[in-house]
């Protein structure tokens, strides 16, 4: 059993909604943080590391989309979930795409809430460990990925890679030839089951293939396997 205490951000304008949240948050052995507005959730974020961020979508000054764009621009990684009254598709995949963990609709139940939050400091605290006993640098002919940087090189050049590009990367290079269907990426690299969403998935590899791969269209890195999902090669064409 965890005896540190995790610090969570709260970043949401309404007060009762956010002191609800930090008094159950206290049950999970967490110290919390309120933000009520984006200014002054960037500013924590450069100052102080959390390891879980409640942020709400729709915020004063700054939104929260923008928001979490910043904390994906950060070196260390940190667990998003969202929080907002908005529910329409377009919405949700809007914040998985710039890159929340988990996307939750108010108004929501404290139980599923707490849910949530549970199962994505599970998931940071087995990649910490994972990445601790792994070697840090995975390489795959000319592709080479420094874990521990967050950095990705083919030959000489860097490629740049946003936050959930580089963790399916990793995914893949430390499961090599192993098939993944779309919901297992989406439970194992997203920390969430999302039923209705294995687009994400798609336009997560799509873009991933654009930067990594020579020849996207008929790739040799990440590989379609037809009517399952798609698997990393175990050794490049």
């Amino acid at each position: 059993m965890t005896t540190t205490a995790r610090h969570i951000l709260i970043v949401e304008d309404n007060p009762d909604i956010a002191r609800l949240i930090q008094l159950h948050t206290q049950d999970l052995n967490c110290t919390s943080t309120i933000a009520s507005n984006g200014t002054q959730a960037i500013q924590l974020v450069d100052k102080h590391s959390y390891h879980l961020i409640i942020l709400d979508l729709m915020l004063p000054e700054i939104d929260g989309l923008t928001v979490c764009r910043h904390i994906r621009a950060q070196n260390h990684y940190t667990p998003v979930i969202m929080l907002t009254s908005k529910s329409t598709e377009l919405d949700r995949v809007l914040g998985l795409e710039i890159g929340a963990d988990d996307y939750v609709t108010k108004p929501f139940s404290i139980p599923e809430l707490v849910a949530r939050i549970k199962s994505q400091l599970r998931r940071s605290e087995a990649n910490n460990k994972a990445t601790a006993v792994t070697q840090t640098k995975i390489e795959c002919g000319k592709l080479c990925v420094d874990i521990d940087r967050r950095q990705v090189h083919i030959d000489t050049s860097e490629v740049i890679l946003t936050a959930r590009e580089f963790d399916l990367l990793v995914h893949f290079m430390t499961h090599p030839g192993h098939v993944f269907s779309r919901n297992q990426l989406l439970e194992q690299v997203w920390g969430y089951g999302y039923d209705g969403y294995e687009h994400t998935v798609n336009s997560h590899i799509n873009r991933l293939r654009a930067k990594i791969e020579a020849d996207p269209a008929n790739p040799h890195y990440i590989l379609t396997v037809w009517g399952v999902g798609y698997r990393f090669c175990e050794k490049p064409e």
